[in-house]
C-alpha cells in the first residue's frame, strides 16, 4: 500500500528547458554585470527588488505557466522549475515577485472569484504586485488548523481579528492570502471553519511589527489584525473549508529548488576550498553531498511534474522540503568538517568562513518557512498510513 502511495516518477527536463536555461543564464550575466546584485553576497536572495522584478517581467517568467487572458505564457512547471533554479543558484534578489509567482497567483487563480483575478493576477505578471503569506499564528505556529484568528461577518464582507507570525515579506508586500476562522472547529474535525481571503496590507486596521532574525536582517513580521475589513468579494473558494485549499497550496510552496538551494553558495564555495586535487576524504564528502542534492533535485523535478498535470503532491511535496531542510542545515557543519585541513591563508579561506557563518546564524529559519520539521514528520507519518 505505502509503496503506491509513495512515488516520484522519473522525469526529465524536455529540451525546451535547456533553451530556456541559457536565457536565464545570459540574462544573469547581465544584471549582474550591471550591478543589479552580487552573486558573493548570500544575503540578497529574498530581498525585495521591484526594478529587477520588472526586467524579469519583460521576460515573461513571471505567471508564465498562467494562462494567456491573463497575461501568462502557458509554459510549463518545468520550465519554471529551470528559472527559479537558476536565480536561486546565484541568489538572484527575487524576493519581491517569487511568493505571487509561486503559490499566490494559482490559488487565486484555482479559488479566487473572476474580478479578483483579473484585478490581481496580470499585475503579479507585470512585477507590479508583493504577496505574502498569512498562515502561521502564535499559539499554533505551524499546526494551521489551529488557527484562532477570526473572520466575524458584516455588511458586504468580514472584520478580522488576532495576529500572524513569522509572515515572510508582510512589510513589503502589497496583498496577503491569510487563512482565518470564520466558524468554531467542529468535534469530528478540527480542520472546519477556515477560510481564505485575499488582504489587501495597506488596509486599515493592519499593524505590521518586524521580526529581526540573528543576522539582523527584517524577513519575518508579526501582523496584527484589528477590526480590519476585507470584502466579499476577497474571499476565496468555499467558506470554512479552506484547509482543503491552504494543503494544496503547501504543495507548491514546499516542493520547489528552492528548498534546498538556499545554502548552496557553501558547497560550491568548499569545492573552491579544496581545490582542483582535493585528498580522498575531501572528495568522498563532496561526492556525497553532490550525490545527495542530485537526489533531492530529482524529487523536486518528478514533484513539478506532477503538479505540471493538474496533481497535488501533498506528501511528496512535503517530503522534499523536509529533506531539504534537513540537509541545508547540515551543510555548513559538513563543509567545516572537510575543510579543516586546508591550507589556513586567510585570502583563501576569509569568503568560505563568511559564508559559514552567514548559514549557521539563519538555519533556524530554514525550518520556520513552509512548515517545521515536526510537523512536516507528522503530514508525512499520515501521509504513508503510519498515524
Amino acid at each position: 500500500m505505502t509503496a503506491s502511495v509513495l512515488q516520484f516518477d522519473p522525469i526529465r527536463l524536455p529540451p525546451e528547458c535547456d533553451v530556456l536555461r541559457g536565457e536565464v543564464r545570459a540574462f544573469i550575466e547581465e544584471e549582474i554585470a550591471a550591478g543589479t546584485f552580487d552573486p558573493m553576497d548570500k544575503s540578497e536572495g529574498d530581498r525585495f527588488n521591484r526594478p529587477f522584478a520588472k526586467r524579469v517581467a519583460a521576460k515573461g517568467w513571471i505567471g508564465m505557466t498562467w494562462p494567456k487572458k491573463y497575461g501568462g505564457q502557458e509554459r510549463s512547471f518545468l520550465e519554471r522549475y529551470v528559472m527559479t533554479e537558476e536565480f536561486r543558484a546565484v541568489s538572484a534578489p527575487t524576493g519581491s515577485f517569487f511568493t505571487a509567482d509561486r503559490q499566490s497567483g494559482p490559488t487565486i487563480m484555482k479559488y479566487g472569484q473572476e474580478e479578483v483575478k483579473n484585478e490581481i493576477l496580470p499585475a503579479i505578471i507585470a512585477g507590479d504586485c508583493t504577496f505574502c503569506i498569512g498562515m502561521s499564528e502564535p499559539g499554533s505556529g505551524s499546526d494551521l488548523f489551529g488557527a484562532t484568528t477570526r473572520a466575524t461577518k458584516t455588511d458586504g464582507g468580514y472584520l478580522i481579528n488576532g495576529t500572524k507570525i513569522w509572515t515572510s515579506g508582510a512589510h513589503q508586500a502589497d496583498y496577503m492570502i491569510g487563512l482565518f476562522r470564520t466558524a468554531p472547529p467542529t468535534k469530528e474535525n478540527r480542520r472546519e471553519g477556515l477560510t481564505q481571503f485575499v488582504v489587501n496590507m495597506k488596509t486599515p486596521g493592519i499593524t505590521i511589527n518586524p521580526v529581526i532574525n540573528m543576522v539582523g536582517r527584517h524577513e519575518f513580521n508579526e501582523v496584527v489584525f484589528e477590526d480590519a475589513f476585507v470584502a466579499d468579494k476577497y474571499v476565496m473558494g468555499t467558506p470554512g473549508q479552506a484547509w482543503k485549499q491552504a494543503t494544496s497550496e503547501l504543495a507548491y510552496e514546499r516542493s520547489g529548488p528552492e528548498r534546498f538551494l538556499e545554502t548552496f553558495y557553501i558547497l560550491t564555495e568548499l569545492v573552491r576550498v579544496l581545490g582542483a586535487e582535493p585528498d580522498l576524504r575531501g572528495s568522498e564528502g563532496v561526492g556525497r553531498l553532490v550525490a545527495q542534492l542530485h537526489t533531492l533535485r530529482r524529487m523536486s523535478v518528478s514533484v513539478n511534474g506532477m503538479l505540471a498535470e493538474g496533481l497535488e503532491p501533498t506528501l511528496q511535496g512535503s517530503i522534499v522540503k523536509n529533506l531539504g531542510t534537513l540537509w541545508e542545515q547540515a551543510l555548513p557543519a559538513r563543509a567545516r568538517d572537510l575543510a579543516a585541513f586546508v591550507d589556513p591563508d586567510p585570502t583563501n579561506m576569509a569568503s568560505f568562513q563568511r559564508v559559514l557563518e552567514f548559514a549557521t546564524t539563519i538555519a533556524p529559519k530554514l525550518t520556520i518557512q513552509g512548515g517545521t520539521t515536526e510537523i512536516l514528520n507528522g503530514i508525512i507519518a499520515r501521509g504513508l498510513g503510519l498515524r
